[in-house]
């Protein structure tokens, strides 16, 4: 593992981060209580969308994702989500929400559905807020075969880098999430935070949940979009709302914290590319995405 070698093991470095000796469970964690849908009936799911995966008044799009990929598996036979593209149509908030889903193909290999998320208006009329439509499979089934070019970040080792805590100020979009969240960011994409960004459109940093909770296929579509912004090493300041977001999972992540590569190439119009590769402690590519988000400029 490149630099952050030194560490004694993935797993001592997360427990220490998150400053517990006691770790929570994959299944029995506050990011699982949190995503969990009550069955009402075949493809009708209820959920209270928690406020404490909120970025400024807004539900964090990860989150929402997560919320959506666990009602699918419940929906299709196949456990593990391949391919999910979202489109955000309105901003959620914490509260009472329907998640609709649909079974749209089934096959031996991979099966597809689409799932809407829904909130009330105050007249009492259902308002979707995202819909989806994803491809499931079974991760562990899939053979043993890697050719890639693709290479781990270098980012140094986690005692290095800087998590929400260490800022002499406070952090712009700064929210509810960041308390669930155990992120150590590379300095050397933080000169957003000093007031001095490089203009590189980049962000990197170890990622894990707060309460020590492990990685899954899951956890994954949360990953991808809980780092800050790229936009603020780019000069711009404040919320950036996602468009559309696809999301590929490749593997099972192993235990330990993950590393997280993010980067811009193009702002045009208002709107921006964010790219994210995520790597497990094995050095895999566990996960992959694409989103287009909207700035603010001005």
């Amino acid at each position: 593992m490149p630099e952050a070698a030194s560490a004694p093991s993935p797993a001592l470095g997360l427990a220490r981060a998150t400053g517990s000796a006691s770790r929570a469970m994959i299944g029995d964690s506050e990011f699982d209580r949190d995503t969990a849908v009550t069955r009402r009936e075949p493809g009708v799911y209820d959920i209270d969308l928690s406020a404490g995966w909120t970025i400024i008044s807004a539900v964090n799009g990860g989150y929402l994702l997560a919320v959506l990929g666990r009602a699918l598996a419940d929906t299709l036979p196949h456990p593990d989500p391949f391919t999910v593209s979202a489109h955000y149509l309105t901003a959620s908030q914490p509260g009472p929400a329907v998640v609709r889903t649909q079974t749209v193909r089934t096959g031996r290999t991979l099966s597809t559905g689409q799932a809407s998320l829904l909130q009330y208006d105050d007249e009492g009329r259902e308002v979707e807020r995202i819909r989806v439509l994803a491809s499931y499979g079974d991760l562990a089934a899939l053979p043993d075969d890697v050719r890639t070019t693709a290479t781990p970040p270098a980012i140094p080792p986690m005692d290095h880098c800087l998590g929400p805590d260490d800022s002499p100020a406070p952090v712009p979009g700064s929210s509810a999430i960041t308390e669930r969240l155990m992120l150590k960011l590379d300095p050397a994409t933080l000169g957003w935070a000093l007031g001095a960004p490089t203009g590189k459109g980049e962000m990197r940093a170890w990622f894990g949940l707060a309460d020590g909770r492990d990685a899954d296929p899951l956890s994954l579509l949360l990953t991808v979009d809980a780092l800050p912004p790229t936009a603020f090493e780019i000069g711009i300041k404040g919320w950036v709302p996602t468009v559309e977001l696809t999301v590929h999972v490749r593997h099972r992540p192993a235990p330990g914290p993950l590393r997280v590569s993010i980067t811009t190439r193009n702002l045009a119009g208002g709107f921006l590319e964010e790219d994210a590769e995520v790597w497990d402690s094995e050095d895999r590519l566990v996960a992959q995405s694409r989103q287009l988000a909207r700035v603010r400029l001005g």
